[in-house]
């Protein structure tokens, strides 16, 4: 349920678990989650008021359903600086390093104008990532909808 806000918080440059990773219908779901939580000294981001009560100082009800008022709601908590630093795969976690020009050209949807750009690689997903538009546009996004 939060996770586009997991996805932001990657950007951003959170080591960001997601609940997609416990099996799903594990009827001990929220048990895990908080062990985790504990275990790893992780803040538990849930939409769950049950959850989130269970979790006490472990855990944040995330009241707002969209992405920038949940956003703000973190930076309100004093929990994130709201700034992209893409150092994380937005889909696995990763740490990304930087990429070789091998990786670069062996993905199709690179640009081909490379000037100025800082490319990045996930080992994991074998996924390209660089500091364009796209980065750009999420970096605004931030500072429009961020107080």
């Amino acid at each position: 349920m939060l996770g586009t806000l997991g996805r932001y918080l990657r950007f951003m440059g959170y080591d960001t678990m997601s609940a997609n990773s416990i099996t799903p219908g594990n009827t001990r779901e929220d048990s895990i989650l908080l062990g985790i939580a504990l275990r790893e000294e992780r803040v538990l981001l849930t939409r769950d008021r049950e959850l989130a009560k269970r979790g006490g100082e472990r855990a944040v009800l995330i009241r707002p359903v969209r992405v920038l008022p949940q956003v703000q709601e973190l930076v309100d908590l004093g929990l994130v600086e709201p700034r992209i630093r893409m150092t994380r795969c937005s889909l696995c976690n990763e740490k990304l390093r930087s990429a070789r020009e091998r990786e670069i050209k062996c993905v199709s949807y690179a640009p081909e104008q490379r000037a100025g750009y800082k490319f990045l690689w996930c080992v994991h997903c074998r996924k390209l990532y660089w500091t364009g538009s796209h980065a750009e546009e999420l970096a605004n996004r931030l500072k429009k909808g961020i107080r």
